[in-house]
């Protein structure tokens, strides 16, 4: 199985969770030109735009800790852009989540990392 289909697989079971908890899912896999997010929803009434990662074991860390500080600032930027193409979702507090996949456990991190942008960290 390719990268692809095995990231949707868990994309999929990500939101199949997610459903289970009073999540509206709005979007999936939005995509521009400041970078993608796997999943947008509403969840206690805040805009949120989770970050899926799954690892088989934790031998090489665990999934969490891939989300890395410029993936999370590719996500901000998406994020921005997502709520200019969507104005009528400006209004809501923004959240930004992790699920994390290990085998068969599932982590859902709510505000797992804040608002970042970009010229804030000398790194960029």
């Amino acid at each position: 199985m390719n990268k692809r289909k095995t990231g949707q697989k868990y994309e999929d079971l990500a939101i199949s969770y997610l459903d289970g908890r009073d999540f509206h899912l709005l979007e999936r896999n939005f995509r521009c030109r400041q970078g993608e997010v796997d999943i947008i929803g509403i969840h206690e009434n805040c805009l949120v735009f989770a970050e899926v990662k799954y690892r088989k074991n934790n031998l090489t860390g665990m999934p969490e800790e891939a989300v890395s500080t410029e993936k999370q600032l590719k996500i901000c930027m998406t994020s921005d852009y997502y709520r200019l193409l969507n104005p009528v979702q400006s209004n809501r507090q923004v959240r930004y989540d992790v699920i994390a996949i290990c085998g068969e456990d599932i982590m859902w991190y709510k505000n797992a990392f804040p608002y970042l942008k970009k010229g804030v960290y000398s790194s960029w």
